[in-house]
């Protein structure tokens, strides 16, 4: 891997990540996080041990012990409780998780529904960790703010070292797997840099240093699925993104390299099964219904 390909920032910068403070300090008796609200979350056990708990056939384990500091993350929403002693639990930091596109962000994807690392198994993250601890264990000027963007470090360099140590980690078959490899890494980081390029399979695989039918195949092989079906939904992913933002599909369809808003509509309507009038006015009944919901987890003794 050239030391020069930056694998996370064409994606990051077009749909971004944001981490918002939720909890630091001991957690007691059971502490349930609600799986409905639109975000995901990462934990971090700072002392102490835990039980987690997850409901049947939820894609998680049902049960988990951790007994050694952790960052549990959630890249998607589910449901969880955290079962502690009755009094002096377990010090946790906690922070929220939104990917721009929620679950249907590229990486929030390809992710378990639930990972654990600990935290003796990733130093590369100590001095960030250090600076979120120093920073949560006291309210200063602009707490909540410093916060959250110390957490999104954290985050930043979690994503960095699961790209990193891929095959430890029990990450399935798809984008982390393809941007951990030497040549397909570079086709996907140069689609995810510029999504409105006519990008041919010719055209990457000569990106990616490899023959057309040796890029088409192992494509298919690490990603499960095809290059252009990953454009489309790359695309795709973006344009619900513009789409919140505001921007017209005339807009959106030039951007991303679609002749005409007519044609980003039939695409949208064959993967999504709906317009994006009518995708936008769902999502924006959805929002509302998690902003006037109550986003603390709830604490029983």
């Amino acid at each position: 891997m050239a030391p020069s390909l930056d694998r996370l920032s064409g994606l990051l910068q077009r749909q971004r990540m944001r981490a918002t403070l939720l909890h630091t300090g001991p957690l007691c008796g059971v502490t349930h996080f609600a799986g409905d609200l639109g975000h995901g979350y990462l934990h971090v056990l700072r002392r102490g041990e835990t039980t987690i708990t997850h409901r049947p056939r939820s894609g998680a384990p049902k049960v988990v012990k951790l007994t050694e500091p952790a960052l549990v993350f959630y890249p998607r929403p589910l449901e969880h409780a955290f079962h502690n002693a009755p009094q002096e639990g377990s010090d946790f930091t906690c922070a929220t998780v939104a990917f721009d596109g929620g679950a249907q962000h590229p990486l929030a994807k390809a992710l378990p529904a639930m990972m654990v690392v600990p935290l003796n198994k990733a130093p590369s993250m100590d001095m960030a960790l250090t600076l979120l601890f120093a920073e949560t264990d006291q309210v200063q000027c602009g707490h909540q703010l410093l916060a959250d963007k110390l957490f999104e470090v954290v985050m930043l360099q979690l994503l960095r070292w699961l790209l990193n140590h891929v095959d430890e980690t029990g990450i399935q078959p798809g984008l982390f797997h393809g941007l951990a490899h030497p040549r397909l890494s570079k086709a996907l980081v140069a689609l995810h840099d510029a999504p409105g390029e006519p990008w041919s399979l010719e055209r990457l695989a000569e990106v990616a240093g490899m023959s057309r039918s040796a890029f088409a195949a192992t494509f298919k092989d690490v990603m499960g699925d095809t290059p252009a079906d990953y454009l489309t939904d790359w695309r795709l992913s973006l344009a619900q993104a513009a789409l919140r933002d505001g921007q017209a599909v005339k807009t959106i369809a030039n951007e991303l390299g679609y002749a005409t808003a007519s044609a980003l509509s039939r695409v949208f309507a064959q993967r999504l099964g709906c317009s994006p009038r009518e995708w936008l006015a769902h999502m924006t009944h959805a929002a509302h219904t998690a902003h006037t919901a109550h986003t603390a987890p709830s604490q029983a003794t």
